[in-house]
């Protein structure tokens, strides 16, 4: 987050260090289990991590090049054979069978996943702690107990409740991005001699973009032991010399900066399940224990699976509350559509529903500019204010949506009247604007530790480290306005849309105009239900966890709508 006073837009070297790391080319795994790659069909071993002597009793280079069936029978081999099949390359990695392996016959829980022309198994020993009953009973009795929240919020701490329940740790969070990618604790479930950290912030660099990017590719992620010591794999490159990509290995070694992250915060073990919306990370289910804690992978299916209903459910009231957005700024636009379709030139028109427009797109104020004259209502810079906003909306080119929360980055300071936030339309043929403004909010944010300081030197000066203090951190946050969101930059872009369809001119009395201007309002209609109907097949997305039944007969009302389309088309065409 940029603060106030402070316009840095480079972070420091270590800042900078941190977001380059290729932290999926670690060319290395966790200890706690063991890695075989292997070609197919011949199942031959490409790659082994360096410990595989732990399970097979033998070193890694008398298993390389051999066939897998002289180590593991195939009895385990079959089942894995059954899920690769069923599997598309880069796709998560599934757990596929439980076995015995090796010359001790060790139980293990055998994950398997498609990626670069390889079949690669992951195998960890089975734990005396490991769920008895299967992780799909497991996940759909905590899906049970979270889906009568009454609310979002309520939903979030029962989240966290059941999540900690399952897996023992001491300190579970739901943790939020937000639109400038810093993250907020927003639920918590802790062990009561741990300091809370619900409603604490954390910069956007404490997980980078790349951090970010493997979280929607691999759901979940488990840290045993922060002090552990990585195993390599052998050998470290593919066939044409690269680095293995490992982004879909469970058990990937993580960046050494994260493991110190951790220990800095006294915390020995971890786990991370991914909230995804819209195919984007939307936030995490964050845990931590103050010891050493090996989650299985029985216990971390059940959490997968759960993750799976939590992200539909946050899904799911994302599209709610843009459909209720969308709904309203419709109906803003039908009226103003009546409105323009009457006598009065555009301009006039405009003017007189500046009051229309503040409603089509959420804003404080809003300024009409059309041939040179500004016209404003509500809450807008001073008139020395607004041609300063024009060029910054012209300087950021006319094919988009000028749109900032920023004040520093349009606004005079002697013009602000407490604003922060602008996004402009341009329409017409002769360079007339919209320009929609919002109030600067001022926000008290308690910080986990100093945020300007995300990085300090070691004690030797010789690198960069992850800051060593989490202490609560608090700052007085000005010059930001409420983000705009999709919903609104959506909204704004129908507005342009209609606005620019056509050159509004006064509705004539002869026949064909009249015509001409009913088929385009027909038109018009129908391309806010098409994108109605997009909204709702978006909303699909989050009703995952419904019954056959019920699923049925939406697909029976589906077919229905559909049936009666297609009888619409047939009946204009015969006609």
């Amino acid at each position: 987050m940029i603060l106030q006073n402070d316009d840095r837009t480079l972070g420091t070297p270590g800042e900078m260090d941190c977001a380059r790391e290729a932290i999926h080319l670690s060319g290395a795994i966790q200890p706690h289990g063991y890695l075989l790659s292997c070609t197919l069909p011949d199942w031959v071993v490409r790659h082994a991590s360096a410990n595989i002597a732990g399970l097979l009793d033998m070193p890694p280079d008398q298993v390389i090049g051999k066939r897998l069936g002289e180590h593991v029978a195939d009895d385990v081999l079959q089942p894995l054979l059954e899920a690769i099949a069923l599997l598309e390359p880069g796709a998560t990695p599934q757990r596929a069978a439980v076995g015995n392996i090796g010359a001790l016959a060790h139980l293990c829980d055998i994950s398997v996943h498609v990626a670069s022309g390889l079949v690669h198994l992951e195998i960890e020993p089975r734990t005396v702690n490991a769920v008895r009953q299967a992780p799909t009973v497991v996940a759909q009795r905590m899906i049970s107990r979270v889906s009568g929240a009454a609310d979002m919020r309520g939903f979030h701490q029962r989240s966290a409740e059941e999540i900690r329940q399952l897996t023992g740790y001491d300190r579970v969070m739901v943790y939020r991005f937000r639109h400038d990618d810093a993250g907020e604790v927003i639920a918590e479930a802790r062990a009561d001699d741990m300091e809370p950290f619900l409603g604490l912030r954390f910069p956007a660099s404490d997980i980078p973009a790349q951090a970010r990017a493997l979280y929607v590719r691999n759901r979940i992620r488990v840290i045993p032991d922060s002090r552990y010591q990585a195993v390599p794999i052998l050998p470290g490159r593919d066939v044409a010399g690269a680095p293995l990509d490992l982004s879909q290995h469970a058990l990937r070694s993580v960046s050494p900066v994260h493991l110190e992250y951790l220990r800095n915060m006294g915390v020995a073990a971890s786990m991370s399940v991914s909230i995804v919306s819209g195919g984007r990370l939307w936030g995490l289910i964050a845990c931590h224990h103050r010891e050493p804690r090996l989650v299985p992978p029985s216990v971390r299916a059940a959490a997968d699976m759960f993750s799976l209903f939590v992200s539909m459910r946050v899904s799911a009231a994302e599209q709610a509350i843009a459909m209720q957005h969308e709904s309203r700024a419709r109906e803003v636009r039908d009226r103003l559509a009546l409105r323009l379709s009457g006598r009065e030139d555009l301009s006039t028109s405009l003017i007189g529903a500046l009051d229309l427009l503040e409603s089509a797109v959420p804003c404080d104020g809003i300024a009409l500019r059309s041939d040179g004259q500004w016209h404003t209502h509500g809450r807008t810079p001073t008139l020395d204010g607004l041609p300063h906003a024009l060029e910054w909306a012209r300087g950021q080119g006319a094919d988009r949506l000028p749109a900032t929360d920023h004040a520093a980055s349009w606004l005079l300071p002697d013009a602000n009247e407490g604003l922060a936030g602008v996004l402009a339309i341009r329409f017409g043929r002769r360079d007339d604007w919209l320009l929609f403004f919002r109030r600067e909010q001022v926000e008290d944010v308690v910080w986990a530790g100093d945020p300007h300081k995300p990085m300090v030197a070691t004690d030797d000066g010789v690198r960069i480290a992850p800051r060593k203090s989490f202490a609560s951190w608090r700052e007085t946050v000005r010059g930001r306005s409420l983000p705009w969101s999709d919903a609104d930059r959506t909204a704004a872009e129908r507005l342009r849309w209609l606005l620019q369809e056509r050159p509004w001119q006064p509705l004539p009395d002869d026949a064909e105009n009249v015509s001409d201007m009913r088929l385009f309002r027909r038109r018009h209609v129908l391309s806010e239900q098409k994108s109605r109907l997009d909204q709702l097949g978006a909303l699909l997305d989050g009703l995952g966890h419904l019954e056959d039944a019920e699923t049925a007969r939406i697909g029976e009302r589906i077919a229905a709508l559909e049936a009666e389309l297609r009888q619409l088309m047939l009946g204009n065409s015969l006609s």
